[in-house]
């Protein structure tokens, strides 16, 4: 496979060639955006082609929230894909990464060196029959507030969107904060793409460039009800919160 049709038509419309196989996307735009749902819309896509995929979702407490917005946004049904998707879950009282049962860790993701280790765990509990495996992540913007690690982590988030061809990526990052470092990792990645929220609550995507795939430049509603977007944000900002007090003081 060398691209990825997602066959959801407001994306195609958008991507007619498809995601480029393998490449690294970075979804940006302010918090509260809804990055994650459009990048959710990759990983269903990836499932659905018979690739595995491993979740880094910073700001959510767990996969309750991945597994029923998938369903109600994708008509998919995560535990009809067994040994297709892990989840890494963050906690920051760790050193390393351990297992939790057949399709979670948990590691300290603040920690540059814990990253390698981690995904060739989860890639381990995987059936990799398919074209391979995505790594997606939301809100990793989060790491960059350690005081002890920014600089390591950034430089490590930036390693694996502009070298790491091994994999599939797909990150999503806020630019409410940390600007300027953000912006280290918008400049490499393959594939970039801003999000921004229109009153009362409408979500846009834009696609700023692709790798070696014709797209289309016109900025696209995406058709996420209202509901779904105060329910993801409400959750997600009420974690962020916890986790910033957290990630600053490590």
């Amino acid at each position: 496979m060398d691209r990825l049709i997602t066959n959801i038509k407001w994306l195609d419309e958008l991507l007619p060639e498809g995601l480029p196989v393998p490449s690294s996307t970075l979804i940006s735009g302010p918090g509260g955006t809804g990055k994650p749902l459009v990048e959710f819309a990759f990983v269903a896509a990836w499932l659905k082609a018979g690739g595995a995929v491993i979740g880094i979702p910073l700001q959510y407490p767990g996969s309750e929230l991945l597994i029923t917005a998938m369903k109600k946004l994708y008509n998919m049904d995560l535990n009809d894909y067994p040994g297709k998707i892990v989840y890494i879950q963050f906690d920051i009282d760790i050193d390393g990464c351990e297992k939790i049962d057949d399709n979670k860790l948990k590691a300290n993701m603040v920690k540059p060196e814990i990253w390698d280790e981690a995904i060739h765990k989860a890639e381990k509990m995987l059936d990799k029959t398919g074209p391979g495996t995505m790594v997606f992540g939301s809100a990793l913007n989060l790491l960059l507030f350690s005081k002890t690690y920014k600089n390591r982590i950034l430089d490590k988030l930036k390693d694996l969107l502009q070298y790491d061809k091994s994999r599939m990526y797909s990150f999503a990052v806020s630019t409410s904060a940390l600007k300027e470092d953000i912006k280290v990792l918008e400049n490499v990645t393959d594939n970039l793409m801003f999000t921004r929220m229109k009153k009362p609550m409408k979500l846009y995507l834009k696609i700023d460039r692709m790798k070696e795939v014709e797209f289309s430049k016109q900025e696209k509603e995406v058709p996420i009800s209202e509901e779904m977007l105060k329910e993801i944000n409400e959750i997600a900002e009420e974690t962020r919160k916890t986790r910033i007090a957290e990630i600053k003081n490590f």
